[in-house]
């Protein structure tokens, strides 16, 4: 085995030309994981083999890309060379992988050495390490192409309130928003409106709440705080009521004149794609600066006058 740290050089020449390429990964194993610096690097590997005009296929775990190429139904005949990207080059999946690939020329790209004399090191013919002594190399995420923005979206659900009895649908809600959300091309944030100065994920304080808030492009809720306090710092918010027949959240949103609140007996995945693309246009983003700006009847107002009031 020889080993470098130039993770930047095209793939080096085998001792068989090449003929197609299957580029894995701790992505690839059934019960390893995908992280976003793997798939970066993954796509810079990409990146240069396309650009070298290198046939190549990507295994996936069908954990992580169900339908996609796995390792499982990669068929070893019908590649020359085998590419492992990044993460730690160690543990019995690799070990596996060079017994079941024998016949490729294996290369690691932007590794981890943990354990050079390991045999899942060993049985790489080659070894473009992330690490090496004296001479590490930047990790291949930091070169992948940059990736598209997507909305920036906070979730602030909720699965109690049970004084409304047989009225809830929270679960239900719940359960058709985060399904939604999971198939939306957006970055989630979940959040919480309760405060707390002893849990780090918490806020202790509404500003530190509402700090966040205020960077979110949308938030998607069935809270009445959260629809409140996002229109409050003039963020669009996606609001469902999940209570059958409107409750406090319907409620709110008439009262703020907010068009973007769905009753829970009707949440869809066709309404809520249509409330969020109208709070990312500027229709929607104007509107709800509008409503942060605007004079709202306050109850808070009369309380001098309910307090002298007489019997």
């Amino acid at each position: 085995m020889r080993t470098t740290d130039d993770a930047a050089h095209a793939l080096p020449p085998g001792e068989e030309p090449v003929r197609r390429i299957l580029v894995t990964g701790w992505f690839s194993f059934l019960h390893g994981e995908a992280t976003a610096g793997d798939v970066l690097a993954l796509e810079r590997v990409r990146e240069v083999l396309g650009g070298a005009g290198l046939p190549h296929d990507v295994a996936w775990s069908p954990g992580f890309r169900p339908g996609a190429l796995s390792l499982e139904r990669a068929d070893p005949a019908s590649y020359s060379h085998l590419v492992f990207v990044c993460g730690p080059a160690h543990g019995w999946q690799i070990e596996q992988l060079h017994r079941r690939f024998a016949d490729c020329v294996r290369i690691a790209v932007g590794v981890s050495v943990v354990d050079p004399a390991s045999a899942a090191v060993r049985g790489f013919h080659r070894v473009l390490a992330r690490d090496a002594a004296g001479a590490a190399a930047p990790d291949l995420a930091a070169r992948a192409p940059v990736q598209e923005a997507v909305p920036v979206v906070g979730v602030i659900l909720t699965h109690g309130q049970h004084e409304y009895g047989g009225r809830r649908l929270h679960e239900a809600v719940a359960a058709a928003v985060t399904e939604w959300l999971a198939g939306a091309d957006c970055a989630r944030m979940e959040l919480e409106t309760r405060l707390d100065a002893r849990d780090w994920r918490l806020a202790s304080t509404p500003g530190q709440l509402e700090s966040v808030l205020r960077r979110l492009d949308v938030v998607v809720t069935d809270r009445l705080h959260g629809l409140v306090l996002a229109l409050r710092s003039g963020v669009p918010v996606v609001a469902v009521d999940p209570v059958a027949g409107g409750a406090k959240v319907s409620a709110q949103g008439r009262v703020w004149g907010w068009p973007a609140v769905v009753p829970g007996e009707h949440v869809s995945p066709a309404a809520l794609d249509r409330w969020l693309h109208w709070c990312l246009s500027a229709e929607g983003r104007d509107t709800a600066a509008a409503v942060a700006g605007s004079a709202l009847r306050d109850p808070a107002d009369a309380l001098p006058g309910a307090l002298h009031h007489e019997r």
